[in-house]
């Protein structure tokens, strides 16, 4: 009898499991991921999803999360038989709009929804145009001609960083079109979802990838099983058959499980892929053979010129027992893993597994090839299986995920008789360029003659006046308004209005002192407070550096470059109007004032934001730009301590496609010149590279780059720095406020940064988005840990400095100015233009 009723409570317990069971797939067919948010675009009422009831798409215009600007009041619909609600709504827009969605700090799907109903007005089938997402470029010259009346989708996963907290989804129609879209989706992305890191093939490396990295997903396919649509995954993707990429469907036998029995060991979220994917896979089909040596192979059409993460899903739903199923994975024929064993790595059957791969497509073919094949191991049984693959395009340097508009940048394709006319149309130009060009030089030539004979015979720079021009009003001698542009060169202003803005150039006002002038802080009609930077009568800089600064910076516009305003050249004026950068230069932040100490994340934000910078100068304007004099003290600080690259007045136009470098005077500053650039008089980019290096190693040891107050070995961070580094100790000399404050790993990330900005061949230099990548590695390094900091035992702290390592006092020491005679427009006793040679302010 108690035998008996031992056998009902087992069986009743096993029916409550069921049932929990059963809840649980209902649970997670309704499951509404966090800070999403579905729009229907030109709809009037909410539209749910037949199969999920939390999947409600609402009306793009009256909700508090989305605005829409300009108002688009174009709305075409039509009940299409067998499409989702949402598809059968468009909104057409005829000039660029804006959809803004609020939404928190984080990286988001952007899925977007396209169907091009028929409309008699509007032809939504062909329409072109552009979409971009905050700095995003998601597609260019993107239409619907191909898709043969039917539904497309688009997903991305983007960043929205803090200062923004909006995501600003752009639509613009070309040539003479239309936009148009159906429906957008929001969804935040779950922490871990994407690596720091993967692993690239062919093996050898690791590719770091940023948080500002954007993904686009191009393939998300459920092996051996059957579409798996949103309803049935907690994040609500689309998981496609793999049946259209398999070479042979012969090679491969579909297997399945209960996905219920799928486990999901320690490490591996739920939200990785739903156990429905895990459930299925395939496996090698049976040849009756003695000797399966085959694999299953799937190709996977993509766009060359970028670098896609792979990733594999694995579950081993066939075995009896562990260590049973052992085989090999294969990337465009190279191994990805080799005898590689499920259970191994999970140590239990039907448990989920994935690992993710970095690969390149540099050309031809365009294409991911993904293998699954025995292992070389006699004694292993000739088995291979896969549950699911995921292939998601990364974003380029230029955050492009275009890959028309990649090209563009560096090559068109013509056909060859069109390439003929270009080739004789530009060397005929350039022919008659060249002739120009002589002639203008000539001219300039006997005309520079002719101005210095007459410098000659006057002071270099007349008195500076009491006011601008021969009255007291605010338009600028030679009849310029002040709010008037000059020639594309940005606002001019009169010498009164600059006068009245610094309170008559009061020394109380004074903020820094360089070598071209002082530096006022002011503040203009409007409120506006701005730097003001006035010329010396007596200083050795000249007209070549003002003009140089008004040009550079009245054509570059970013979030990490000081703005400028406006400029005054009223008579022998020579004056320019930045915005104000209320936390002065890094320089005075990081040693020699009685500021606040930053911490490590604050500087590691703070590399961020400079690189930012100096990378859109190098790929990001219409012609590379390389600053030639990247130093702390031209690092400015804005007052949520926000990084912006100053002083343009040495910069350069970097080398044409068919360059290699630009012949040039060196110029710079001690302790941060390219020693390469200094040796053969030939810029890149990557002397601005070297430049940051150091300015990363100040950073990081809060000391100058020049010292002569050290002993002989210690003066120059950069020699002294590479040593400790060599051994593998960079930490030793680093800002004892650091110390017990700092991730070690992510110091070392750092130093390794350093080091590699600091090779003394330009060529083995990282770009500047490498260092980015590298620095945003270095950060998140730092912040996994954050919450461990209170651990006084703790492998990644860094102890105490040694009591043998001596305390040295720093110097205010301002860096010298190199100067070569090779430039002529150039006074060769002229100091840095930009220099600021008291960096206690600016």
């Amino acid at each position: 009898m108690i035998q008996g009723m031992s056998n009902k409570v087992l069986v009743l317990l096993v029916s409550i499991l069921q049932i929990f069971r059963i809840l649980f797939v209902l649970v997670e067919a309704s499951f509404r991921p966090a800070g999403s948010l579905s729009i229907d675009c030109g709809g009037n009422v909410n539209v749910t999803s037949e199969f999920n009831n939390d999947r409600s798409f609402q009306p793009d215009l009256g909700s508090s999360s989305v605005t829409l600007s300009p108002i688009s009041h174009i709305v075409v619909s039509k009940n299409v038989m067998g499409l989702a609600d949402f598809y059968r709504t468009a909104r057409v827009f005829t000039k660029t709009s804006t959809y803004t969605i609020d939404v928190k700090t984080g990286r988001y799907w952007l899925r977007l929804y396209f169907y091009p109903l028929d409309n008699a007005q509007y032809d939504l089938q062909n329409a072109i145009f552009s979409i971009k997402a905050n700095d995003y470029l998601l597609r260019e010259g993107f239409s619907l001609r191909r898709s043969k009346r039917s539904p497309m989708f688009l997903e991305f996963v983007i960043e929205v960083v803090s200062s923004s907290t909006a995501l600003a989804l752009t639509l613009t129609p070309l040539n003479g079109s239309v936009a148009f879209i159906n429906g957008i989706e929001v969804v935040l992305v779950p922490d871990n979802q994407f690596p720091s890191s993967a692993l690239s093939i062919p093996l050898g490396s690791t590719i770091q990838m940023s948080t500002h990295v954007g993904f686009e997903t191009l393939f998300r396919v459920n092996m051996g099983g059957p579409l798996v649509t949103p309803e049935n995954d907690t994040l609500w993707r689309t998981w496609q058959s793999d049946s259209p990429f398999l070479i042979n469907l012969a090679s491969a036998h579909s297997v399945s499980t209960s996905p219920s029995s799928i486990q999901y060991p320690y490490g591996t979220s739920v939200e990785i892929a739903p156990n429905w994917i895990y459930a299925t896979a395939q496996e090698m089909a049976d040849a009756n053979v003695g000797d399966q040596k085959f694999n299953i192979s799937w190709v996977f059409k993509v766009d060359p010129g970028f670098t896609y993460l792979v990733r594999l899903h694995f579950c081993d739903i066939v075995s009896k027992a562990l260590n049973n199923l052992v085989f090999n994975v294969y990337i465009n024929y190279k191994a990805a893993l080799t005898s590689f064993d499920i259970s191994s790595k999970t140590m239990e059957l039907s448990a989920a597994y994935y690992v993710d791969f970095a690969v390149n497509v540099s050309g031809k073919p365009d294409e991911i090839m993904i293998q699954v094949g025995p292992s070389d191991i006699m004694s292993a049984p000739s088995n291979a299986i896969i549950n699911g693959l995921e292939i998601m395009k990364l974003s380029n340097l230029l955050y492009s995920f275009d890959g028309s508009y990649s090209k563009n940048f560096t090559r068109s394709k013509h056909p060859k008789k069109q390439l003929l006319i270009i080739v004789v149309t530009v060397a005929c130009l350039g022919g008659l360029a060249l002739l120009s060009s002589l002639v203008a030089a000539y001219y300039c030539f006997s005309f520079q003659r002719k101005s210095a004979k007459k410098r000659k015979c006057t002071s270099a720079w007349l008195p500076l006046p009491t006011h601008g021009g021969h009255s007291e009003t605010k338009i600028s001698t030679g009849s310029y308004a002040s709010s008037a542009p000059s020639m594309g060169l940005g606002r001019v202003l009169a010498f009164l209005e600059v006068r009245e803005a610094t309170k008559n150039f009061d020394e109380n006002l004074v903020i820094g002192v360089g070598g071209f002038g002082k530096v006022y802080r002011g503040m203009l009609e409007n409120g506006v407070t701005v730097a003001v930077k006035r010329g010396n009568p007596r200083s050795q800089q000249g007209l070549v550096e003002f003009r140089t600064e008004i040009q550079m910076l009245s054509k570059l516009r970013h979030r990490h470059l000081v703005s400028l305003i406006g400029f005054c050249e009223e008579l022998n004026e020579m004056i320019l109007v930045y915005e104000y950068m209320a936390g002065g230069p890094l320089r005075k932040h990081i040693y020699g004032s009685d500021l606040p100490q930053l911490t490590w994340k604050q500087r590691l934000e703070i590399c961020i934001g400079a690189a930012k910078g100096l990378h859109y100068l190098h790929t990001g304007a219409a012609e590379t730009i390389i600053h030639r004099d990247v130093k702390t003290t031209n690092i400015l600080l804005d007052e949520n301590l926000t990084a912006k690259v100053a002083d343009f007045g040495l910069s350069k136009m970097g080398p044409t496609l068919d360059q290699t470098h630009v012949s040039t005077a060196v110029k710079g500053s001690f302790g941060y010149l390219d020693p390469e650039y200094f040796r053969r008089q030939q810029l890149t980019e990557k002397s601005d590279v070297y430049s940051f290096g150091v300015v990363l190693l100040e950073v990081l040891c809060a000391r100058p780059a020049i010292n002569p107050s050290l002993p002989r070995e210690q003066v120059n961070i950069a020699e002294w720095a590479m040593h400790w580094q060599k051994k593998g100790h960079l930490e030793q000399i680093m800002d004892p406020y650091l110390m017990d404050k700092v991730n070690l790993d992510s110091v070392r990330k750092f130093g390794e940064t350093a080091e590699k900005c600091l090779a003394e061949q330009g060529s083995e230099r990282p770009t500047m988005g490498d260092v980015l990548w590298n620095l945003e590695y270095a950060l998140q390094l730092q912040e996994a840990t954050a919450q461990n900091l209170v651990d006084e035992n703790s492998t990644n702290y860094i102890p105490d400095l040694p009591d043998w390592i001596p305390h040295v006092e720093h110097v205010e020491h301002e860096s010298s100015v190199i100067v070569t005679e090779r430039e002529s427009d150039v006074d060769t006793s002229s100091l840095v233009f930009s220099q600021l040679m008291d960096p206690r302010g600016r």
